[in-house]
C-alpha cells in the first residue's frame, strides 16, 4: 500500500483537549515509533475516534513493462494488450493539503507541466471531489522524478496516488477495487498503478492478475532526449504487418516468474511497440547495447518508449553502466539516467 505520512487532529486522542497538529517532517520510522501518532487510521475508526487528515505525503512509483504485446484494436480506438508490468523504486512525490476553501490547486516542479484539468493528477482529485460532493478543497504539490512521456506511467501513477490520497483524506471509504473502477475512466494504466507490484495486465490494461514477486535486482533506467506520442506509436503499429515471432512470449514470461529465475525472465523480454519506436529512433538500441556491454542480463524499451531499462544482478556492473551513461562516453545518448530496483508488494497484506 501507499506509504503515508500525515498530519491529523484527533479530538479524543489526547487528554485535556490536546491536539496532534504537526508531525510534518518526521520520517516514517519516527511516526511509527511515536506513541502520539502511531495509531493507524483503521485503528482509530475501530475505536470510534474521529480523525481528520490535514496533510498526506505520498510516493507515486513508476513502472516498466517486462513484456508487452498488442492483440488488436477496438472500435472505440483502444487496443487490447497483454503485458507483464513491474513497479520500480523510482517515484514522484506528492503532498496533499486539506484546505477550507473549495477547489483544487496544483503546483509542480516542472514549469511545462499543466496545473489544471489537463493534468491527470488534477482530474483524479476532481473526479472524487465532484462525485462525493466534498465541500472543502485540496492543494496538491507534485515533485516529478519519473521521466515525462517516457513509457513509465508517470502521469498515471500520480493520478493513482491522488485518488488514494483524496479517498483517505476525506474519509470516502472506497476500496482499492472501487478506486480502480474510477481510475480506468481517466487512464488505462491507473488501475495497475493502484495495485502495483508484478502483474499480468490484459484488456485495455484494466484486467489485472497479481503475479509472484520477481527476484530483486538493480534496474538501470535511461531516457534519451526525445519524446514519443503513445497515440502515434500505436497508429504506426496498426499499419504494420506483424510476424508471429514479433510477439513476445507472455506465457513463457509468467512461467519464468513463477520459477523465480531472473535470467529466464530477462530472456523472455519482448515489446512489440519497440518495433515502431526503436525503428524511428536508433538511440534506443544504442542505449540497450551499452547496458548489455556493461553486464546487463538484458535491456529493453519500456511501454511506447523512449525509456530503456536494463536489469543487473551485479551491483558494481550496474554502477559502472550508470556512470558510463551519466558521465562517460555514452552520456550523449541519454538525457536522464537513474539506478534503482524493483518495488515489490506483499500480496498477503494487500486488500483489493
Amino acid at each position: 500500500m501507499y506509504t503515508i505520512l500525515c498530519i491529523m487532529t484527533c479530538r479524543h486522542f489526547l487528554k485535556k483537549n490536546e491536539w496532534i497538529t504537526n508531525v510534518l517532517g518526521l520520517r516514517e520510522h519516527k511516526v511509527r515509533s511515536n506513541p502520539l501518532v502511531s495509531v493507524e487510521l483503521t485503528e482509530l475508526r475501530k475505536k470510534g475516534i474521529a480523525a481528520m487528515i490535514k496533510h498526506l505525503r505520498l510516493k507515486a512509483y513508476g513502472k516498466i513493462n517486462l513484456a508487452l504485446d498488442v492483440l488488436g484494436k477496438r472500435d472505440n480506438g483502444y487496443h487490447d494488450v497483454r503485458m507483464i508490468m513491474q513497479t520500480v523504486g523510482l517515484h514522484d512525490r506528492i503532498e496533499l493539503y486539506r484546505t477550507k476553501e473549495p477547489g483544487i490547486r496544483l503546483e509542480t516542479n516542472l514549469f511545462y507541466l499543466p496545473n489544471n484539468e489537463q493534468n491527470l493528477a488534477y482530474r483524479a482529485a476532481a473526479l472524487l471531489i465532484e462525485e462525493f460532493g466534498v465541500k472543502e478543497g485540496v492543494s496538491l504539490q507534485l515533485k516529478k522524478f519519473i521521466p515525462v512521456s517516457a513509457g513509465m506511467a508517470g502521469g498515471s501513477t500520480d493520478a493513482a496516488a491522488v485518488l488514494f490520497g483524496v479517498n483517505k483524506m476525506f474519509g470516502l471509504g472506497l476500496s482499492i477495487k472501487e478506486l480502480m473502477e474510477r481510475g480506468v475512466k481517466l487512464g488505462a494504466d491507473i488501475p495497475y498503478c493502484l495495485m502495483r507490484g508484478t502483474a499480468l495486465s490484459e484488456g485495455i490494461g484494466e484486467e489485472l492478475t497479481p503475479l509472484p514477486q520477481i527476484p530483486q535486482c538493480q534496474v538501470l533506467i535511461a531516457k534519451p532526449g526525445i519524446s514519443v506520442s503513445t497515440k502515434v506509436v500505436y497508429e504506426s503499429l496498426d499499419a504494420m504487418e506483424l510476424k508471429p515471432e514479433d510477439h513476445p512470449d507472455i506465457d513463457g514470461m509468467i512461467e519464468a516468474i513463477n520459477r523465480h529465475n531472473i535470467h529466464e525472465i530477462a530472456g523472455k523480454f519482448g515489446n512489440v511497440l519497440e518495433l515502431v519506436t526503436a525503428g524511428k529512433y536508433p538511440v534506443i538500441g544504442e542505449i540497450e547495447q551499452v547496458m548489455k556491454a556493461e553486464g546487463a542480463v538484458n535491456a529493453m524499451m519500456s511501454g511506447s518508449g523512449p525509456t530503456v531499462f536494463g536489469l543487473f544482478t551485479n551491483p558494481q556492473a550496474a554502477q559502472n553502466a550508470y556512470e558510463r551513461l551519466r558521465y562517460g562516453d555514452a552520456a550523449k545518448l541519454a538525457k536522464q539516467v537513474y539506478l534503482t530496483n524493483f518495488f515489490n508488494v506483499k500480496r498477503s497484506t494487500y486488500k483489493i
